[in-house]
Order: structure tokens, then C-alpha cells, then sequence
């Protein structure tokens, strides 16, 4: 039996964040990407979400690329095929070379309508185990320590079960070692986002004085060649987030020993279904995971809060609440952390419904294709 999609929607939104965030590429304060939203013949409505920025510092995908590739080609591609499970779509997908990102936010629609078509929740149709999980917290890179030391002081404070900080040369060792001071038992991690080489060994061995769960991504962003070379020589474990964009890349790292972590984003790896082929092959091999975020809204957060139900996210996410980031989000209730714990929503797809007023408050174009 076929999957009956009707329609598919692109909305174009734009939303200001709270508060800038600043990592070794750059500040954001505004965030522009597009909702998808997957319609059946019953009314049903599947909601995903892109997650690309709009200069190529991530990943080499932006706003417009995404925009190009969803509407020139891959709504082409689903237009043409008869689709029976989600997970076609990932087949469905493969003439497209990489554009994951663009891949996910139409393949994350499809999860949420096929669950609501079940009548189940998205954690379910995954296969998640737990009906709660571990939410960590991300902080940018700070205008001075003591602004640090106190945002950090907040989300302990709140119960977040982990705090990454963004790092870069000149603001790494000295920075890491006065928090490890203050906070000598929290669970820390250091985000590096690509920049170090292998000439900054000497100043990387110094973190392993500093107990940290891990270090993600310090060398280059499609390297695991030099990252095994890294990881041969300090004790930190290394987690890789930008290197891994499928479950092949996923293989030759464990193969290699490149990291004894690995940072799953379902943007990054294009699609729920990918992810999940990542998770069994880290479950196989004993190499813990997690879920990273990309400053998402509602609909991606509860995307990452159901893949984060599966057995081996060992490790607290990024998936912070709602009101840290957007003054009002476009889903409701928010998603809300309480003392760093997050309970999995109970209602069919993603478990939180649309705050259609605010979903098109916030749009600024919208399309919509015949299927």
C-alpha cells in the first residue's frame, strides 16, 4: 500500500533569537529556514524542519541551497515515486549527491505524517525505548569569563545533565581549566567546531588534565584520517559531529578509531532513517551517541527529543527547552526541560501540535506543490 501524500508545503520563516550565539565561525542572532509540512488524504499534516544556516560555515548547504534542492529536485523525486514507509524516502533520495540537509527536512515531514497515519508517536515508530531523556545545554562563546561562569551557574543550577562550551585557539585551555575549577564535578564538553589542526597537539593533550567528557570535532570538518592520529594521543575522548555524514562515514571512523563518540544530527546525516542506520552501527560497535542541535524550533527539537528514545543515546543532548532560544516558539506547549530531564510527548507524530498563528507570523514565503 501506498503512502498517500497530497501536498507538500514549503514555509520560509524567519525568527530572531534571544540571544546571539557565537561559535569560531561567527554570531547569529537571526534565523532564517524553511517548516515542511507533508498532507494527506485525510487532512493529516507531517511537519519537518531544514537546518541549514545562511552562510556555508556548517556544512556546505545554506538557506538557498536548501530551498534550490527541495523544489527543483527532491519534491520532483517524490512526486515520481510511489512511497510505501518513510524509509523509501532515503532510497527515493540517493540520485541527489549530499544536499542532507535539504534531504531531512522533507524525509522529517514524511516521519511525522506517517506516525500520525498510525496513530503513534514518532519515538514509537522508531523503535524508542525510554520515555524520558537526559537534555544537556549548549553556550556560545562568551563576551568575557565571568558572563560565562555565570550562564553556567544558571543551567547547573536549572538540573541540564551536561554544558558544552564552544572553544577556539586563544580561548580553550585557560577558559575550560577556570570553569573546571568552579564546577570541578559538572559534566563538560568542549565544541571546537574545526578549529585546530594537528600543529595544536601539544595545546589539545593539556585539555586531558581537565576530565571533560569529550572534545567534538577539533580538526578539520571531513577529516577522520588526522582525528584517529589525534585521538591515538590524548586520553579526552574525541567526539566527531561535522565528519560523519552517514552511516559509511560512521564505519570508517570506528574502523579507523577516530573518536569513541559520535554527535548524530539528523540534518547533518540527512534523515531520521540515516540516523538510524548510524545509531544500530554504533550500537554494534559499543560507541556512545548523542543528539546535537542546530538552534531548532519545536519541530525540530521534537524530532531530536524521538530519536534520542533509542538505546544507544547513552549521552545527554542538545536539545535544550524552548524558551532558552525563541521568545515564542511555533509549537505548544513548548518544549520544556525540568530539572534536565525531558519526557517524551504522548501524542501521535511528533507530540506537539502546530501553533498555526505563530507558524504564520513568522513565514515570510510560502509554496506549495501537488503531489
Amino acid at each position: 500500500m501506498t503512502f498517500p501524500i497530497m501536498q507538500i508545503k514549503l514555509k520560509r520563516l524567519k525568527m530572531t533569537l534571544k540571544n546571539p550565539f557565537t561559535t569560531s565561525f561567527g554570531t547569529m542572532q537571526e534565523k532564517e529556514f524553511f517548516i515542511t509540512e507533508a498532507i494527506d488524504d485525510s487532512g493529516n499534516r507531517g511537519f519537518g524542519e531544514s537546518v541549514a544556516f545562511p552562510a556555508p560555515w556548517y556544512t556546505e548547504e545554506t538557506v538557498e541551497t536548501n530551498n534550490h534542492i527541495m523544489k527543483d529536485f527532491l519534491i520532483k523525486l517524490l512526486q515520481e515515486n510511489d512511497i510505501r514507509h518513510p524509509e523509501d524516502v532515503r532510497k527515493i533520495f540517493q540520485p541527489v549527491k549530499r544536499n542532507s540537509m535539504a534531504k531531512a527536512a522533507l524525509e522529517g515531514a514524511i516521519w511525522d505524517l506517517y506516525a500520525k497515519r498510525k496513530n503513534i508517536t514518532l519515538s514509537e515508530a522508531l523503535g524508542g525505548t525510554t520515555a524520558q531523556i537526559d537534555a544537556g545545554i549548549s553556550i556560545g562563546i562568551q563576551p568575557s569569563m565571568n558572563d560565562l561562569l555565570q550562564k553556567i551557574s544558571h543551567h547547573v543550577n536549572q538540573g541540564y545533565k551536561r554544558i558544552k562550551m564552544k572553544i577556539k585557539p586563544g580561548w580553550d585551555y585557560e577558559m575550560l581549566r577556570e570553569v573546571r575549577s568552579h564546577f570541578p564535578d559538572t559534566p563538560i564538553m568542549a565544541d571546537a567546531n574545526s578549529a585546530y589542526t594537528l600543529e595544536d597537539i601539544d595545546q589539545l593533550k593539556k585539555l586531558d588534565e581537565l576530565d571533560l567528557m569529550m572534545i567534538e570535532q577539533p580538526l578539520a570538518h571531513d577529516d577522520i584520517v588526522d582525528h584517529a592520529k589525534l585521538q591515538a594521543s590524548i586520553r579526552t575522548p574525541i567526539c566527531l559531529d561535522e565528519s560523519i555524514h552517514s552511516a559509511e562515514d560512521a564505519q570508517k571512523a570506528i574502523e579507523l578509531e577516530s573518536c569513541r563518540i559520535i554527535n548524530v544530527k539528523i540534518g547533518r546525516v540527512g534523515g531520521i532513517t540515516e540516523a538510524k542506520l548510524i545509531h544500530g552501527l554504533c550500537r554494534e560497535n559499543n560507541i556512545d551517541i548523542w543528539c546535537g542541535g542546530m538552534l531548532e524550533t519545536g519541530v525540530g527539537r521534537a524530532h531530536n527529543i524521538a530519536l534520542s528514545t533509542l538505546p544507544q543515546f547513552t549521552l545527554p543532548g542538545d536539545t535544550a527547552g524552548s524558551p532558552l532560544y525563541w521568545k515564542k516558539d511555533i509549537v505548544k506547549p513548548e518544549v520544556t526541560v525540568n530539572n534536565g530531564i525531558i519526557t517524551v510527548p504522548d501524542k501521535p507524530g511528533i507530540g506537539y501540535e502546530i501553533d498555526d498563528a505563530a507558524l504564520e507570523a513568522f513565514t515570510v514565503n510560502e509554496e506549495v506543490f501537488d503531489m
